[in-house]
């Protein structure tokens, strides 16, 4: 018989939906029955693409004995972390607090005011890896709660209020100043992987935006140590198992420190961060493996994760038929069995590495053994592993595929967009672009409910209000895109984005707090400034109101975004590859930040031409405009520019203080070069 998760559209409360379990969605009902059966609450979040969620469902909550323990002792609440970043926020801070760690599946127990006492992440249902059975756990806190209730609550007391103070930073910075950067590039190289590429060890995960930076810093000072480590780091990702040889796209990480092993979910965020790292280095190499790979992910996500209206789903499990990783693992006689002609069959067993014994439990991870140098040697190499990737991928589609959790995230979406918009700009095609135009529509269509944005859409619903992260990185996709196609509409959204974020979500003492003014009470307001996988919305926040302010002179936005920069970049300095998208916004506070107004009709061949000279290049600290006048609501840079004899026209400046203008694409040039490359 169906709980109450059967009424949610979250497809990971879904799973749940048949579970024995007693499960309440989040909200004052499972609250009110805490206080009104005296049960404390157990809080289990997670996520649809979580392998170990998947563990711990079937060996407890499907379990009858240990759902019945459950439901005798406690509340059982179910969240699913992507629709509820803030709650997830609130009790992972809880958990880490009690533990010194934290991770998916959450267990939390909590007193009926919400206030967290207890916690861990999966609790196996026999004791094994030094943990207790999760049935042993339940009657501990049942037998506390009974026993020794004045303890838990003192102790959630404390810990609510622990978790309630602001981040512990050291003093803000008085000037922002580019040694930041340098000190935070100087903390990269020494902890960097000299041999395997990323840093740390097991398990190794993409660092987009530390990635990014590095890049930013060749661009800056062409320098050729942080090209060295950036390359050196994409290529082997690219290279190992991580990325899906076969079906283009990365998977979350690598269970090992050389690539080769995944854990085998595939995260829209990941996906879009990395397009648009490796487009950017592809611009700043020229590396046409680097373009593979980007058509790669783009390929993947158009594919696999778009729905028909154009938005993009969260995820891809990590599990199929019960086993981790079975949809992407190939035999020799299954490759063989899947190309036709002989000759490339075996060229692929060569290229992918794949022997009889295999890299991962007798069957293989398809991966790109030959260093990068000789693959790109190889006369016609990307084509023929075009070609050998179409019919293995034919032959996959046969298979069980994974699930797809089909929900849309509004800032997962918002940075898709960023990175179609960018290769839209890169690349000039115009299937790119249009996903990018359909995308951006389904967002301001189905995303608003009542001229308010919310977080997620599933099957023609929208909910939960947005947090700080979708008002920013929409923001971003919206400016992206407008300085694409110039189409106002995209800029006015942009705009909204950032003024909703200066009026509701603002923290007097700078930056900004994860959730508006007006959101549901909880035992705390959120404030995350730590880049994970994804940029903060701290990072993003900043970044969306400068780029703004370079393109509409607006200090207001400018100085919001300085006085939050100011408070982190002693952490940055100090801790850059959990900060790397605060440098980078920084990076384009330093400037020079270089702006382009391209007056007369986008349609017009020559200002095509114009636009182009500008759409190659990598350059990050450049904002553009462009258009036959400036509309209402439109860029200030746009503002009394008069096209010289009718024609197209480009007038480059930096602090609205504007060069000659052109209408030659190779003056252009020459006055970009001259203004931002090298920069510092």
């Amino acid at each position: 018989m169906p709980n109450r998760l059967a009424d949610e559209t979250s497809p990971y409360l879904l799973q749940h939906a048949e579970n024995p379990v007693d499960w309440y969605p989040w909200g004052s009902e499972a609250f009110q029955e805490s206080q009104k059966q005296d049960k404390p609450i157990f809080l289990s979040i997670g996520y649809a693409a979580c392998h170990w969620c998947h563990v711990m469902a079937h060996e407890s909550f499907e379990d009858d004995n240990t759902a019945a323990l459950m439901n005798e002792y406690f509340i059982n609440v179910k969240v699913d972390r992507e629709e509820r970043p803030d709650v997830d926020t609130i009790y992972m801070d809880a958990v880490v607090a009690m533990t010194g760690q934290g991770g998916w599946p959450m267990s939390v127990f909590l007193t009926p005011e919400g206030k967290p006492f207890y916690g861990g992440t999966y609790f196996p249902p026999q004791r094994r890896f030094n943990l207790p059975s999760f049935g042993e756990v339940l009657e501990h806190i049942h037998t506390e709660w009974q026993s020794n209730r004045e303890k838990l609550v003192s102790l959630g007391e404390n810990l609510t209020d622990r978790i309630s103070i602001k981040p512990d930073l050291p003093e803000s910075a008085d000037e922002l100043k580019l040694e930041i950067l340098d000190r935070a590039a100087e903390n990269l190289f020494r902890s960097f992987d000299w041999e395997h590429g990323g840093w740390g060890g097991a398990p190794k995960f993409p660092q987009s935006s530390a990635i990014e930076h590095l890049l930013r810093r060749h661009n800056r000072y062409q320098d050729k140590l942080a090209l060295e480590m950036a390359t050196l780091t994409l290529e082997r990702m690219a290279r190992g198992g991580i990325y899906d040889q076969v079906g283009g796209g990365f998977h979350r990480y690598s269970v090992d420190a050389v690539w080769l092993t995944p854990h085998f979910e595939k995260m829209l965020y990941d996906n879009a961060l990395l397009a648009r790292v490796y487009l950017h280095a592809w611009q700043e190499t020229s590396n046409p493996f680097f373009w593979h790979v980007v058509e790669g992910i783009l390929d993947f996500l158009m594919r696999e994760m778009r729905h028909s209206s154009g938005g993009f789903y969260a995820s891809l499990d990590a599990d199929s038929e019960g086993e981790e990783g079975k949809f992407y693992v190939w035999t020799p006689t299954e490759i063989r069995n899947a190309i036709q002609d002989p000759a490339l069959a075996e060229m692929a067993l060569d290229i992918f590495g794949v022997t009889e014994k295999g890299n991962f439990e007798g069957v293989n991870i398809l991966n790109l053994p030959e260093k990068l140098e000789t693959l790109v040697e190889r006369t016609g190499l990307l084509e023929q592993l075009s070609k050998i990737n179409q019919e293995l991928l034919e032959a996959r589609s046969d298979r069980v595929r994974p699930a797809t959790d089909d929900k849309v995230l509004t800032s997962w979406n918002g940075l898709t967009l960023v990175a179609l918009a960018e290769a839209a700009r890169v690349s000039g095609r115009a299937e790119i672009l249009s996903a990018a135009q359909q995308l951006a529509d389904f967002l301001l269509t189905r995303l608003y409910v009542d001229g308010k944005l919310m977080r997620s859409w599933r099957e023609g619903k929208a909910q939960h209000s947005a947090y700080l992260e979708d008002h920013a990185a929409l923001g971003e996709g919206m400016l992206a895109l407008y300085q694409v196609d110039f189409n106002n509409r995209w800029f006015r959204a942009s705009v909204e984005c950032a003024e909703e974020i200066l009026a509701h979500f603002s923290d007097p003492l700078g930056g900004f707090f994860d959730t508006r003014d007006d959101h549901e009470q909880l035992i705390s307001r959120p404030k995350s400034i730590q880049d994970t996988p994804i940029p903060s919305g701290n990072s993003l926040a900043v970044s969306l109101l400068l780029k703004l302010a370079a393109l509409n002179g607006d200090e207001h936005y400018a100085e919001a975004a300085n006085i939050a920069l100011r408070n982190v970049v002693t952490t940055a300095e100090r801790i850059p590859s959990s900060f790397a998208a605060w440098l980078n916004a920084l990076d384009f506070a330093l400037g020079p930040q270089l702006q382009l107004a391209l007056v007369g009709d986008p349609a017009d061949d020559k200002f095509q031409m114009l636009m182009k000279v500008s759409d190659h290049l990598f350059l990050p600290g450049m904002v553009r405009a462009g258009g036959q006048e400036r509309y209402e609501g439109g860029p200030t840079l746009l503002s009394n520019r008069e096209p010289l004899d009718g024609n197209p026209t480009a007038f480059l400046c930096q602090g609205f203080t504007c060069k000659l203008p052109t209408t030659d694409p190779e003056q252009l040039k020459q006055l970009i070069s001259e203004s931002g490359t090298p920069r510092g």
